[in-house]
């Protein structure tokens, strides 16, 4: 699951520099460029998400280790 969750963050990264690329400064919320915003916040969710899985899978294991 670590390495899932390491590949998954990994892509987004690569994805949101490539859609930062894809932004147009002057006029950044018109056409592609409101898109390629979007989808940056959205990876941005995805790389969160991931941090939040990795560590309640942590805490999982150190829960279940106490048990026993």
């Amino acid at each position: 699951m670590k390495v899932l969750t390491v590949i998954i963050s990994l892509l987004a990264i690569a994805l949101i520099v490539f859609n930062t690329t894809k932004i147009n400064l002057d006029s950044p919320l018109q056409g592609q460029s409101i898109v390629a915003i979007i989808t940056i916040v959205a990876l941005c969710c995805v790389i969160l998400m991931m941090l939040i899985l990795r560590t309640s899978k942590r805490i999982e294991d150190k829960v279940g280790k106490s048990r026993k």
